[in-house]
């Protein structure tokens, strides 16, 4: 939880938009994490780690829909490398990951979203995922400023 916490606040910081307003301190970020952990003991969310020379440097989580109505589907959510740790290529391992693991799980579509213009969003473009809407001023970044977001979907074959 510690080395969870930790890199969710960096990416904050660093100016991730991943739902939290800067600062975001390791106590509440350690909150968060903990709030999603029934939904990995239940199995409808899970989450993969990177470790790094100095704790963990990213991580990605798959959550599946549970409806029945939805069941073919997933959504990648919280993929966040460390600022130490980025331009590796990270990100893209950590995405290529919970794409297999959403194909071993039956899943045959995948959706995300993320700010427009920003260097995850290139990074989608870039993996095969098709960009399907923005939606003006969608969420504020961690300094507040509201943002457009981009929509994504990919169909797992």
């Amino acid at each position: 939880m510690p080395g969870l916490a930790d890199l969710l606040a960096d990416a904050v910081a660093g100016g991730a938009s991943l739902g939290f307003l800067a600062p975001l301190d390791r106590e509440a970020a350690a909150r968060w994490w903990r709030a999603q952990l029934p939904s990995v003991a239940d199995g409808t969310r899970t989450v993969w780690v990177s470790h790094g020379p100095d704790g963990l440097s990213g991580t990605v989580s798959l959550t599946l829909e549970q409806k029945a109505n939805g069941r073919h589907r997933g959504e990648i959510v919280k993929l966040m490398v460390h600022r130490d740790a980025r331009g590796r290529g990270l990100a893209r391992a950590l995405l290529a990951v919970a794409e297999q693991a959403a194909v071993r799980a039956g899943a045959t579509l995948l959706l995300l979203d993320t700010e427009t213009g920003s260097a995850a969003d290139h990074l989608y473009r870039a993996a095969g995922w098709t960009r399907y809407g923005i939606v003006p001023e969608y969420a504020a970044d961690p300094d507040g400023a509201l943002r457009d977001c981009s929509f994504y979907y990919k169909r797992l074959d």
